[in-house]
């Protein structure tokens, strides 16, 4: 495969390359990751925990034999960890080094100012590639091998990063103040994911392709607990997925994830289970529920469960159906969803998109004001 073939021909074909890679996929899926790969358009997955996004990245990756870069999202989170960072200690052992060469630079000036000023001269050897250290954003835009680049739970980091996502996914490039705008030569394929634990600006949406990816289908779950090779017989696996599928209509704080199904089922297996039953599944339930309070839910629900003839009570009911959870975790959400406001960002707010478009690296010049509020956030740090 060439460097600027697309490496999917069909979507058809999506699905057999993420399948052989152990991701199983239906035609909606598959028809988005075709189009990312066509488009070249970021995709951002938004859904519960546990429905395969982050995996989706990684068989990306694996299916198109490209690197795969991986940007975890924390609340607090800041460009430095995304972006780039001055090697600090590097251009202090560099300035110990040099020592002699910068004291014959300002020997002969007159007063302290004068020799500021020539020193200042000097900072653009100090603020260059030489020094940089790059973080995942950067380091996608630069790489010279073709790379997957994951921003995961885009929706834990704060609306600042959001805004420092925008140059990078609407115009593949990234700014730097005291150097310039690096492009990218060979556009990255973006996955984005996001649990839906706070609403996302409209403008980082608008830059994405979009996809809502909730909980597979029965059969389908039921396909990819078959494709893990659990060793789960046929009959308690397909009890043990609608199990699982009505765990996930309670009212949980935290949802059975996919890949807990898969857990709970190699779990049986292990303790040579072979017909589900109540008090089996209560003692191993602990696979799939992390919460107290989920556990005590759980425990009363399992016996209808796995006997329909059991009833549950009204009040275990979350009332809206497809129960992952979505919006019970109040952290964070209703404060930040009073800021999603439209025109929060606009296509200025981080770097200047119009800059530095004609591809690779444009250097610009430094200014002494430039270096003077680099070394300020060194001190700050």
């Amino acid at each position: 495969m060439s460097a600027g073939t697309p490496p999917f021909d069909s979507v058809d074909q999506v699905v057999t390359a993420l399948a052989e890679q152990g991701y199983l996929t239906d035609t909606r899926l598959a028809t988005t990751v075709f189009l990312l790969t066509r488009l070249e358009k970021p995709l951002l997955l938004e859904g519960p925990a546990g429905v395969g996004k982050t995996e989706l990245a990684k068989v990306l990756a694996a299916a198109t034999g490209r690197r795969l870069l991986r940007l975890q999202c924390y609340e607090g989170q800041d460009e430095t960890k995304a972006l780039y960072e001055w090697d600090y200690g590097k251009q202090l052992l560099y300035t110990q080094l040099l020592r002699d060469k910068i004291g014959q630079i300002v020997e002969d000036t007159a007063d302290l100012s004068e020799a500021v000023d020539r020193i200042a001269a000097q900072e653009s050897a100090f603020f260059s590639e030489r020094f940089l250290a790059r973080r995942p954003l950067l380091e996608a835009v630069c790489s010279p091998e073709p790379v997957v680049l994951l921003v995961d739970e885009i929706d834990r980091a704060d609306e600042a990063l959001e805004a420092v996502l925008l140059e990078m996914l609407g115009e593949y490039q990234v700014s730097i103040p005291e150097i310039g705008t690096f492009s990218s030569a060979r556009r990255p394929y973006v996955v984005l994911t996001s649990n839906n634990t706070r609403d996302l600006a409209a403008a980082l949406k608008r830059r994405c392709l979009h996809l809502f990816l909730d909980y597979p289908l029965a059969d389908r779950e039921l396909e990819i607990v078959r494709s893990k090779e659990t060793g789960l017989a046929e009959a308690a696996a397909r009890q043990l997925v609608e199990v699982v599928r009505g765990l996930r209509h309670l009212d949980l704080r935290k949802a059975p994830s996919i890949s807990e199904t898969i857990d709970w089922a190699r779990t049986l297996a292990v303790l040579g289970v072979a017909e589900l039953s109540a008090p089996v599944l209560a003692d191993t339930v602990s696979v799939v529920v992390k919460y107290e309070k989920d556990l005590a839910k759980a425990l009363d629900a399992l016996p209808r469960l796995v006997d329909p003839n059991a009833e549950i009570p009204d009040s275990l009911s979350n009332g809206h159906g497809h129960g992952h959870g979505h919006g019970h975790e109040l952290e964070g959400h209703e404060v930040r969803a009073a800021k999603d406001e439209p025109g929060r960002f606009d296509d200025g707010y981080y770097g200047s998109p119009s800059a530095g478009r004609s591809g690779g690296f444009t250097p610009k010049p430094v200014g002494s004001d430039q270096g003077s509020r680099s070394f300020a956030r060194r001190r700050a740090f």
